[in-house]
């Protein structure tokens, strides 16, 4: 009776009523040839959603009919979203594939910065191997745009170039100099004198002028046209011109050039960042990096030393091991500028406030306002972090006590005494002093900017750079590591983040670690996507690099 009763509810689907259903059941046994036939007629008549209601109605014989209907246009419903899912998923499929064969690069998302997620295992010491194989150095790579220098004779004129102030801001200086490719119709720049002869000390001259003699002429003596070689620096210092930071590229040909074609010797100062980086030529961008990353090399003794320097560090123990470089800027004159607040003795603090008023009498005014300052800029994160600070930070990262830790820095603000916790935490902590004799660092004494450069190449070759505040050495070194090829790891602290968890005292260790891991993991130097003002030094992405 119940086969009876499901063969005819297939028959008699349609009905709408129970009732009526029954009625026009009946009880004789329906013949094996009109049962198949019966069956082979709604098979060729029904849609492809009746095989759904089929089966639904074998394991449910007594569904009613409206539920039937129902489970039909459910059915409809189905397969109208899987064509519009294949229809997506086909015109969506070249950007999605284009995605996946994108080079591995970071975007910025407000003040964070999001990263592709990458299946490899977290190494303290090297980025993914995926961030290393996307992006290739493509400074030295000419695309045109420049052609032959002009004669002499027939230059637009010439510029001093002060290669002035410490190391990195002579490195900055220099590289600013290719602006006359676009900007003063190549004019022939004029370099080193008498005064500024110091960066013969620290960078090999040869080199430099050989490197850049298809994009530059580098002249280094006196034009022999120039009348009176005695008033040369005097008539100079008439035509000196003061650039405004970051001046677009239509400043200097509005204003500079028409006294560049008069005067024909002229200086411009300062140099130091004076060009915007936005729309300019991306030749001139690159010939930046040139500059910066393959003219200007150090003199062979200093690269020979950093080496040896570099060598110790990883052969401390009787194993090699990697070491990590640390920028600590705390010294005192830092400390002063940041006009932030510090853990100190009461006496430490009257110190400091005498300095400052006496250094920047403007900024410090009576005093008064200094604390709220000093709260604001430290929950903005713009104050240098403390040696203590530092060791947490590394420590939360996942630093072992044993870590090899290269120290760059002047004289530490507090002495020993700050620099306590930072040793007790990380006793294998030298600095270049403590890895040399006193006649091996003899020779580099004599300038200040040669002791720079050993600290700067020994940073450069570490296995990790950590910095704890801005500034164009830091700036410089993450820019070169990432230049060569983002594997090598560059901490940057998030200062803000970690000001708000140290002055937490609810928050315990295990979530601080938590914190600090995941705040960091995309400030690790890895491939980061460019943006209006950025800073080339510290990023050479767009313009330096090219996808592998």
């Amino acid at each position: 009776m119940a086969e009876l009763r499901h063969s005819s509810s297939i028959g008699s689907r349609a009905s709408s009523s129970p009732l009526k259903r029954d009625e026009d059941t009946s009880p004789l046994i329906i013949p094996e040839d009109d049962r198949y036939s019966s069956r082979d007629r709604d098979r060729s008549s029904s849609s492809s959603s009746f095989f759904f209601s089929q089966h639904f109605s074998n394991l449910f014989p007594y569904v009613n009919d409206e539920t039937r209907v129902s489970t039909q246009q459910h059915s409809k419903i189905l397969l109208a979203l899987l064509s519009l899912t294949l229809i997506v998923g086909f015109v969506s499929f070249p950007s999605i594939w284009n995605r996946l064969n994108a080079p591995y690069l970071c975007k910025k998302d407000g003040i964070l910065l999001r990263c592709p997620h990458v299946k490899e295992t977290p190494s303290l010491w090297e980025n993914p191997y995926s961030a290393t194989i996307s992006w290739k150095p493509c400074a030295e790579r000419r695309f045109g745009g420049i052609s032959d220098l002009p004669p002499e004779n027939e230059t637009t004129g010439y510029i001093l170039i002060h290669a002035e102030g410490g190391l990195n801001q002579q490195r900055i200086a220099l590289s600013h100099f290719c602006l006359n490719l676009y900007l003063f119709e190549r004019a022939i720049f004029w370099l080193l004198d008498d005064k500024y002869k110091r960066f013969e000390d620290i960078f090999d001259v040869d080199h430099f002028i050989d490197y850049l003699k298809d994009d530059v002429r580098i002249v280094r003596d006196i034009p022999d046209w120039f009348p009176d070689k005695s008033e040369l620096f005097t008539s100079i210092r008439r035509t000196v011109k003061n650039i405004p930071k970051y001046a677009p590229a239509q400043f200097y040909i509005d204003n500079v050039l028409p006294r560049i074609k008069e005067k024909k010797i002229m200086a411009l100062k300062p140099f130091v960042d004076r060009l915007g980086y936005d729309n300019v030529p991306q030749e001139i961008n690159r010939l930046r990096c040139r500059v910066n990353y393959h003219a200007l090399k150090f003199l062979p003794e200093i690269e020979h030393m950093a080496d040896r320097l570099a060598s110790r560090m990883r052969n401390r123990t009787s194993s090699s091991n990697p070491y990590m470089a640390l920028h600590l800027r705390f010294e005192k004159g830092m400390v002063g500028l940041s006009f932030c607040d510090f853990v100190g003795t009461r006496n430490e603090k009257a110190k400091m406030a005498e300095y400052r008023k006496k250094e920047w009498p403007r900024r410090y005014k009576n005093g008064s306002h200094l604390w709220q300052l000093a709260l604001q800029k430290r929950k903005e994160g713009r104050c240098p972090l403390e040696p203590e600070e530092v060791a947490v930070i590394l420590r939360a990262m996942g630093y072992l006590k044993e870590t090899q830790i290269y120290v760059a820095s002047g004289q530490v603000y507090g002495g020993q005494n700050r620099m306590a916790p930072l040793r007790n935490m990380f006793p294998n902590l030298v600095t270049k002093e403590e890895l040399t004799s006193k006649e091996e660092l003899d020779h580099f004494r004599k300038h200040v900017t040669s002791l720079a450069a050993l600290d700067f190449l020994v940073c450069l070759k570490s296995d990790v750079f950590v910095m704890t505040h801005g500034g164009n050495f830091a700036k410089l070194i993450i820019g070169a590591r990432r230049y060569m090829g983002h594997r090598l790891k560059s901490i940057k602290p998030d200062k803000g983040l970690m000001s708000k968890s140290f002055g937490d005292p609810y928050m315990g260790w295990s979530s601080f670690v938590e914190d600090v891991v995941v705040t960091h993991q995309t400030r690790m130097g890895l491939p980061e996507e460019t943006f209006p003002n950025y800073d080339l030094w510290e990023n050479p992405l767009t313009p330096c690099m090219c996808k592998a």
